[in-house]
């Protein structure tokens, strides 16, 4: 199995003394900054979400605690993977208390006719024990679970954000891209083509399966990183883990959603155009080769959310965290990425370009968080620069050579799987491959 960790590869268990490092400390000038930067980001994104009469972060989180929350996962994710800094006692009351409140919210919803939706238990639970832990709790205790807590009450703030980001993304690009990705695609065999036929044709079963894995990510991640981070109430922590990875794909890769707008097939080729799309063909239908390629406009509300794809980037980097588990893990995470990259071209969400400019996406970034200790050696400099050039390239390649690629698809498509094939393979030859005195890692 690619990146398996039997034979001495770098992802040891967690439980080995010299797979774990203590916690880093930050000083309270840089703490105090983070903070500072987060109220500034939630005021500018509640201040846009105004402006473009959308939600926004702040009023989307009042209503975890006091409303109807938007995702009923991302409070549960973002409390369990807290937990993992607290012992098991706390954490038995803190999930009881959790339910308690939500079941409760639940009664009052259905009596007043709202639908059935939760979230607000573990918000309000994870904002009791933040301050229960501040003001009572002292030394490593204190600080471990301050430092989980500050995990998941991020990945919770994070997703408030990227809501507002994506409708931003829609006002400041008029225009989309989807005629150049489409014809660049044509060098891949137009896979999301290929994955919405075959998806229609596979019954109702699997696109329900598909559909949850897709919409679910986040449940994967937590459990992955609540494997990785179990330990940490010892004061130890492993050198790398998942969320790290996870919340810096979040951070870098929405930002090319101005810079290469992008809607998806279903949308600029399919059913789901709402009158914006070139045609109506997809799946059934590769558009023609047209005479000339030229950016269309779209509406003012869809996300332009396809380049890079983050859903691949985030399967990805899970399938890899998940190779130093146990044998459960490991499995589960072929399924999640599997079941992510089906969903992503047979929902017509994506095509097969967003996935591979999101794959080098994530196999960059992790390059350049792993092994922190090690510092930047020439081997870690080689794979950055290569993912960063490959990336690059991908979307050059794509807006400015996609004509060519659709007309000679055979080479155009041999140099794009191959040159993400040599970046896989150093990927993997850097940081996974047996060598004589690798030093095991968590990561």
């Amino acid at each position: 199995m690619l990146l398996d960790d039997a034979h001495g590869s770098s992802a040891a268990p967690i439980g080995s003394a010299s797979t774990r490092l203590r916690a880093r400390r930050f000083g309270p000038a840089v703490l105090w900054g983070l903070a500072a930067a987060a109220v500034l980001v939630l005021v500018g994104g509640e201040l846009m979400a105004a402006h473009l009469h959308a939600l926004g972060p702040l009023t989307s989180l009042l209503r975890d605690y006091a409303g109807t929350p938007k995702s009923a996962t991302t409070p549960w994710a973002g409390f369990l993977l807290a937990l993992v800094g607290v012992a098991w006692r706390e954490r038995v009351i803190a999930v009881a208390a959790a339910v308690g409140v939500d079941l409760l919210f639940v009664l009052v919803r259905a009596v007043e006719g709202h639908k059935f939706t939760v979230g607000n238990g573990p918000t309000l639970v994870l904002t009791a024990l933040t301050v229960l832990v501040a003001l009572r709790w002292s030394g490593e205790r204190r600080h471990t679970a301050l430092r989980t807590i500050g995990l998941g009450a991020l990945l919770i703030l994070a997703t408030k954000v990227s809501e507002i980001w994506l409708d931003i993304t829609a006002w400041a690009t008029p225009q989309v891209l989807d005629p150049f990705v489409q014809q660049a695609d044509r060098a891949l065999g137009n896979p999301s083509w290929l994955a919405g036929q075959a998806l229609a044709a596979a019954g109702p079963v699997v696109p329900a399966v598909l559909h949850w894995v897709y919409f679910e990510l986040p449940v994967a991640a937590i459990v992955v990183a609540i494997w990785q981070l179990r330990g940490v109430t010892s004061g130890m922590w492993p050198r790398h883990y998942l969320v790290r990875t996870f919340l810096t794909i979040g951070l870098i890769g929405p930002i090319w959603y101005v810079v290469f707008p992008v809607v998806g097939p279903v949308l600029a080729f399919g059913p789901e155009g709402h009158g914006m799309a070139l045609a109506d063909v997809w799946p059934n239908v590769v558009p023609p080769l047209p005479a000339s390629i030229e950016a269309m406009p779209f509406d003012g509300v869809t996300p332009r959310n396809c380049m890079p794809s983050l859903h691949t980037a985030w399967a990805l980097s899970l399938f890899i965290h998940s190779r130093g588990g146990p044998r459960w893990l490991r499995w589960g995470g072929v399924f999640w990425l599997v079941c992510t990259l089906a969903a992503t071209l047979g929902f017509g969400a994506h095509y097969g370009i967003d996935l591979l400019v999101g794959a080098t996406l994530c196999l960059t970034i992790e390059s350049g968080l792993r092994e922190p200790d090690r510092g930047w050696d020439r081997a870690r400099i080689t794979v950055v620069t290569l993912g960063v050039a490959l990336f690059a390239a991908l979307l050059l390649c794509t807006r400015y050579a996609a004509e060519a690629m659709a007309r000679y698809p055979v080479p155009s498509g041999i140099a794009l799987i191959g040159s993400f094939a040599a970046l896989a393979a150093l990927f993997y030859s850097t940081w996974f491959a047996p060598r004589p005195g690798r030093v095991a890692t968590t990561g």
